[in-house]
């Protein structure tokens, strides 16, 4: 019987890296939005972790089925780690991508810099009806810099520019290259090892 896993969130940049990870297992991957209008998480946590966690837990009630949540969000040095647990409303509850950026470069300006040390966090939360819960995190390193590149992420990702890919920011990587070394990628690479036995696993070809 395949397996049937919620991926909680309303975001479709992420169902789509969810779903290429998922792609070479034996799981279906059932968006959020196959559910109708679902309320929001209220996401009151101190930390990536807990925001994870609620976020799982709610999503399984509402769809009585196995979910996996993520928090993320970006963490820059020269402002103090925000966003942080921030990132996605840091303009306002219902502010966009647009907005959050501005808000992002509005904020480094002020603080006379061009660019500055910052990470990408994420911690993914599974939670089932067998009692199974399970964390796992990832970090990816890099610098913010005042100048968006690239049309293939969202979020911070045009201004984020990654350890180890030279002159590209996140947003222009392949979303191969981009799961293979961002932040949730990392952590759902962790999570796929912890849920998924043998038997759900597809013969490499």
């Amino acid at each position: 019987m395949e397996k049937k896993i919620v991926i909680a969130t309303k975001n479709q940049g992420k169902v789509k890296e969810f779903a290429k990870a998922f792609s070479a297992l034996s799981v279906k991957i059932v968006p959020l939005s196959d559910f109708g209008n679902l309320p929001d998480a209220i996401e009151d946590g101190n930390s990536f972790r807990e925001n994870a966690l609620i976020k799982a837990h709610f999503y399984a009630e509402k769809t009585k089925l196995p979910c996996l949540a993520d928090d993320s969000g970006l963490v820059v040095d020269i402002l103090n780690g925000e966003p942080g647990v921030y990132s996605a409303r840091y303009a306002g509850d219902r502010a966009g991508d647009a907005a959050n950026n501005e808000k992002l470069v509005q904020k480094i300006k002020e603080k006379g810099a061009l660019k500055s040390p910052a990470r990408f966090c994420c911690a993914l939360a599974y939670c089932d009806f067998s009692g199974n819960e399970l964390v796992t995190e990832g970090l990816c390193e890099g610098e913010v810099r005042l100048t968006a590149r690239g049309a293939a992420g969202f979020g911070y990702d045009p201004y984020f520019y990654p350890q180890g890919q030279g002159e590209k920011s996140m947003a222009e990587l392949s979303l191969e290259e981009k799961n293979a070394i961002s932040h949730r990628g990392r952590a759902l690479q962790q999570m796929l090892k912890l849920l998924l036995p043998p038997k759900y696993q597809k013969e490499a070809k």
